[in-house]
Order: structure tokens, then sequence, then C-alpha cells
């Protein structure tokens, strides 16, 4: 049976239980990729379901994730294109469903090594007002409620802050960090999760005190890259020339035709990072006085701070 006719026979029950997602991923995974119009179907088909098994988000995120991160060379970078279908998928009925969506959106972070301004910032928009509204159950347990964070909350903004597609990979940005202390000001007198604080104050101490040895490679430069090597036709003289038109007199990679440039040693860049700057500095402050006290949250931030060497 075609895909869609699986989905179809699933659908007129009413739900889509393990058996029905066992024959979807058959029919949609036997030549290793999902195509549009699949990719298309199990959209429709999540519309439709109110309380989707965990068979199915499972397959969803999974299926979906796969589709917008690795359907284009270089796999593992999102191109402008999947960003705005995934964006519009996801507004199709006005509302991020929650239970599947967030996730997907989680996922597609953690996936793939790039992604595009516009999804990132889409889907820190998403996260906040999900967190804030507290409509909608998570995918990972627990649910969201409004005024509070819970762990279950918790742990969804700590993955997509640390993602391999985040701001800053393995780190926390400065708009990132922002978000942070909205979000704790949004939620100060809730009842929230002790994991909660937690982020908070690693997450804003990370973008103040945090290391990121290099920004990751674009998803242009990675198949212009790709391709470089790949290329088995050119002769010897072309070969030099696209390197040279490739990687300047000095790439980023800190070589030139086998010579090493002198770089900082990485102990030097870890310790320049640590230090608080003037500008960080006047940023939080300005955070901390942004509702006229200083809370637990930001008191727990100094103390954590202090610790570190950093003098209010």
């Amino acid at each position: 049976m075609h895909f869609s006719q699986i989905a179809e026979q699933a659908l007129a029950d009413g739900d889509i239980g393990a058996e029905d997602v066992l024959a979807l991923r058959r029919a949609g995974w036997a030549d290793g990729r999902i195509e549009p119009d699949e990719a298309e179907i199990i959209f429709a088909i999540n519309h439709r379901l109110d309380h989707p098994a965990v068979e199915w988000a499972d397959f969803f995120v999974e299926a979906i994730g796969e589709y917008i991160v690795n359907q284009v060379e270089p796999r593992g970078y999102v191109t402008e294109g999947n960003a705005e279908w995934l964006i519009a998928h996801i507004e199709h009925d006005g509302r991020l469903h929650a239970m599947t969506e967030l996730e997907l959106l989680v996922k597609v972070f953690e996936k793939a090594l790039g992604v595009p301004e516009a999804l990132r910032s889409y889907a820190l928009r998403q996260i906040e007002e999900t967190v804030v509204t507290g409509e909608g159950p998570t995918r990972c347990g627990g649910s969201l409620e409004k005024g509070n964070v819970t762990e279950a909350e918790a742990g969804i903004m700590r993955r997509i802050l640390f993602a391999s597609g985040s701001d800053r990979p393995a780190g926390v940005s400065r708009r990132e960090a922002e978000l942070l202390f909205r979000i704790k000001d949004e939620t100060l007198h809730g009842d929230n999760a002790p994991e909660w604080k937690r982020l908070f104050v690693q997450g804003v101490g990370n973008y103040l005190q945090g290391f990121s040895a290099q920004a990751p490679l674009s998803r242009d430069r990675a198949a212009q890259l790709e391709s470089f090597m790949n290329d088995r036709t050119s002769s010897v003289g072309n070969f030099m020339g696209k390197v040279v038109r490739s990687f300047g007199a000095a790439n980023r990679a800190g070589v030139v035709f086998g010579r090493k440039q002198v770089r900082p040693e990485l102990g030097t860049l870890v310790e320049a990072a640590r230090e608080v700057t003037h500008d960080e500095k006047a940023w939080l402050d300005e955070r901390i006085e942004a509702n006229g006290v200083i809370d637990e949250y930001d008191q727990a931030l100094l103390d954590f701070l202090g610790e570190e060497g950093f003098a209010g």
C-alpha cells in the first residue's frame, strides 16, 4: 500500500496506534528518506490528532526532523526553504501543537549543525510563549502551567539552549540569556521547579563567562567545502587556485599550505572569556534592575559569579 493509503486507513478509526505507526515507518523509509509528499501527509495527520499516542509522537518528530535537517546536501544544515516550510506548517492552525511540534523544534536544533536565523528567532519565541502561557502538554512528561516553570519546561529550554543548532552551540548567547531573564521575571512568584533556578544561573553564567572556540560553519560554507573535497576532476593548477580562492592567504583553520599560524593558547582564551567585561556588567546590571529588586534568582546568579571571582 502507498504511504497515503496507509495514513488514510489509520485515520479512519480516528486515531493512530503502534501498528499503524509501524506500517507508516516501513512505507515511508523504504528507500531511506522521507519524500516531500510524505512529509506533507505526516504533518496533515498530526494536525488531526488531538491526543497523539507516544508512538506517533516519536515517529512524527523523527520523520519530520530527518526531512528538515538531512533532506538536502550538505546533510545537517537546515535550508532557508525547509525552515520556512516548517514554520508555515506549525502555524497552519494558528498555534504550536505542544506535544509534538514543540518537541520537533527542539529535535531539529539538536540534530542540525546550523539553522537559519529565522528559525532560531521563531523557536525562541515559541519556547517563551509556551512557557509563559502554559498551554498544552509536553512530550517529555509533566505539563505546562501558566505562571511558573515546571521541570519538564526547564528540561525543554535546557535542550534547545545548548543544542548544536542554537545561537551559540554548547553555550548561551546574549539573546538566549535575555530570554532566561524575561521568563524569570514572568514567573518570579510562581511555584517553579528547582531545575529552573539551576538553568537560569547556569545559562546566564555561561553567557557571561563561557568560552566558544569558534562560530558554527554556515550551510553555504559547508556546501562549498564539501563540493571542493568531492572534486576529482581538477588539475594540480586548478586545485591550488581553488585553495587560494576558497581559503585565502590565511584560512580560519589556522593552517596555510601546511604551516600552522601562531595562535593564542587555548587556556588564555578560556581565561579571557571568564572575565566579565564592562559591557557584560552593564548588561547584567540593566537586567537585574528591570524588576526593581534583587530577587532570589538574581542573588543566586550573583553568588555563582562571586564564586568565580566576579566583583559586582
